[in-house]
């Protein structure tokens, strides 16, 4: 676990906090090579990572903090082998220097972690989840997030899954985010992500309306 979970400074000076709110922490979850592998099933949304770009952007602009989480196979024989290629971050989703990592061997980013740890030392409120896969990892998260008491904003077109169990990935995709909903995490896009963002750093309070409903 790497770097400390610190915003730059944006025009204003603050650190991550504007108007006396903190802005949301981005977690990007396992994009990374081992995903590449065609031992995988069937998978849905091939723009996701494209998506995770466009927040990763956003983020680093308004000087939001971001977080990238790995994950290192507990078996040896595992796809993500720390020290083979699969281990590490797709071109899309590589941390910049500075910006914290933080390693799991489960499908929690908060078991075996110091990422609650990190948050409340930043005095972090809310935290989004992107990358993969939706319902393996990012759901795991985004419930751990939710029951530990933190806003939690899942975008749904910034993280995609496999075919499992007979299912095709867009059925896995959505049942996912249908059972995240409204009980563990505001389901949203990357747009609403971005636009939720925009709002909290220039003060603006609005209440948030998902497009799906």
């Amino acid at each position: 676990m790497t770097g400390g979970l610190q915003a730059k400074r944006g025009r204003s000076g603050a650190v991550g906090i504007l108007r006396g709110m903190p802005l949301p922490t981005l977690l990007v979850i396992d994009v990374q090579r081992a995903f590449d592998d065609p031992a995988w099933e069937e998978r849905n949304n091939p723009d996701a990572e494209e998506r995770v770009v466009g927040l990763l952007a956003a983020w680093r602009a308004a000087g939001a903090p971001v977080v990238h989480v790995r994950h290192e196979s507990a078996s040896p024989d595992g796809l993500f082998r720390r020290g083979t290629a699969a281990f590490e971050f797709k071109p899309e989703a590589e941390p910049l220097p500075g910006e914290p990592v933080v390693e799991k061997r489960v499908n929690s980013a908060f078991i075996g972690t110091d990422l609650e740890e990190r948050l409340h030392a930043a005095r972090a409120e809310t935290v989004v989840v992107a990358g993969l896969t939706t319902d393996h990892c990012c759901s795991t998260t985004a419930r751990m997030a939710g029951n530990l008491g933190f806003e939690t904003w899942f975008v749904a077109d910034a993280t995609a899954t496999h075919a499992r169990g007979g299912f095709d990935a867009e059925t896995m995709h959505q049942t996912a985010l249908a059972s995240l909903d409204g009980e563990f995490a505001r389901v949203m896009t990357t747009a609403e992500a971005i636009e939720r963002l925009r709002q909290i750093a220039s003060g603006e309070h609005r209440e948030f309306v998902p497009s799906h409903l």
